[in-house]
């Protein structure tokens, strides 16, 4: 009997997962993050993700998570994936503390980016330090996340990387609306029209990969687009960002996760390439 019980609750934990794995990812993250944190001293940290609610099993049994090293011996250079199509506009938008980072959320979203043909709208913005992904075994200081969603629920996250130099300027352009947060408890700030054309880029070279949220609940199936070039911000923007958010943490950065047998691909146009 007992034999009999260990063999449905495997076989019922199989179906869950290969559930799971089927069903598209969704933007939505967390909203309240205070459940889970980054320490592994604290019992809910990221190697205890997937304990913490069933609907987060991914976390732990997934076999498409992120962030991964994009290391040069797994990308393969190709240059038919195009450049990224990008149509934003500016939209209302707010601030919200969700626990570990600050989210800047556009009310209907703020235009869209094309990928493989399918339309992603621009949701949300968010950061964490230091970055998550990394170049060849490297790490900076602070990634953002661009999280686009498709009409269908499909997601694309674009992902930018700092390392500490030069001031960003979208950053600069919203530091009073960061330290206003800073200075209350508040989780939620309307902070009116942001225009997220000015988020620099500054490179037509960016990998590809398909993976997941990087955050609880960990659903799989997101197209990520991780800008080549490595941009630059000040030790004060990061401090900020930090600061804004009230769980007394340094850091909010998943580890890496095995990129077991997925392709990882990098995009150089075809000139430069031949170049």
């Amino acid at each position: 009997m007992k034999l009999v019980t260990q063999f449905l609750f495997c076989y019922f934990l199989i179906i869950v997962l290969v559930l799971h794995s089927s069903w598209p990812a969704t933007s939505h993250e967390v909203d309240d993050e205070r459940e889970f944190d980054y320490s592994e001293k604290s019992g809910k940290g990221p190697s205890q993700w997937g304990e913490i609610h069933p609907e987060w099993s991914l976390c732990k049994y997934g076999s498409m998570q992120s962030p991964i090293d994009l290391l040069n011996e797994r990308v393969e250079i190709v240059s038919h994936l195009g450049r990224l199509n990008r149509n934003y506009r500016p939209s209302n938008a707010t601030l919200k503390n969700r626990g570990h980072d600050m989210m800047l959320e556009w009310e209907g979203g703020a235009g869209n980016i094309k990928i493989n043909g399918t339309q992603y709208v621009l949701m949300q913005i968010h950061w964490h330090s230091p970055t998550e992904h990394a170049i060849n075994g490297r790490k900076f200081d602070l990634e953002m996340h661009m999280v686009h969603e498709s009409s269908d629920g499909k997601v694309a996250v674009v992902g930018i990387m700092y390392t500490i130099g030069r001031p960003d300027s979208f950053l600069l352009s919203i530091r009073h609306l960061l330290s206003a947060v800073a200075g209350n408890r508040e989780n939620v700030t309307a902070v009116g029209i942001v225009d997220p054309k000015n988020i620099k880029i500054g490179s037509r070279k960016y990998y590809r990969y398909i993976g997941s949220l990087t955050t609880p609940p960990c659903n799989e199936n997101v197209v990520w687009t991780i800008v080549r070039k490595v941009r630059t911000v000040t030790r004060e923007q990061i401090r900020l960002l930090r600061g804004a958010v009230h769980d007394d943490s340094e850091t909010n950065a998943r580890p890496l996760q095995p990129i077991n047998r997925r392709s990882v691909y990098l995009y150089i146009p075809s000139h430069e390439v031949e170049d």
